[in-house]
């Protein structure tokens, strides 16, 4: 595994672990943030496949933008569609004033996350 790779992929645990904190250890969950790591976790993952298979992709925060190039590789990326599509707003959407993410909502986003970080680490043959 290159380096690179590495790097995304400690990325993307790190924003899973803020994930899991912000929902879970934490005296009062932040829902609205661990939402947004959520989706940074994914995004990062993806970009991790991108980088270990030395696929271009621009800076995006586009989920599915990211899947699309990821497809180009894999087919078996496609069962990861929906969830992605789940988290695609997270990025943006809860760092603003007028929208807010319930526990609910950003308990779900933490269980797609756990799904996509399976099956990435999987793909990059990482246990």
């Amino acid at each position: 595994m290159n380096e690179l790779t590495k790097e995304w992929m400690e990325k993307a645990e790190n924003d899973f672990d803020s994930a899991n904190i912000l929902l879970h250890i934490a005296e009062i969950p932040v829902p609205d943030t661990a939402a947004f790591h959520c989706q940074q976790c994914a995004e990062k993952y993806l970009k991790a496949f991108l980088q270990e298979r030395r696929i271009r992709f621009k800076y995006t925060h586009s989920l599915i933008l990211l899947l699309d190039l990821c497809l180009t590789q894999d087919k078996s990326f496609d069962e990861l569609h929906d969830d992605l599509a789940q988290l695609e707003n997270y990025s943006v959407a809860t760092r603003y004033p007028g929208v807010t993410i319930s526990l609910e909502i950003a308990e779900e986003g933490f269980r797609v996350v756990e799904r996509i970080r399976y099956f990435m680490r999987m793909k990059l043959d990482v246990s």
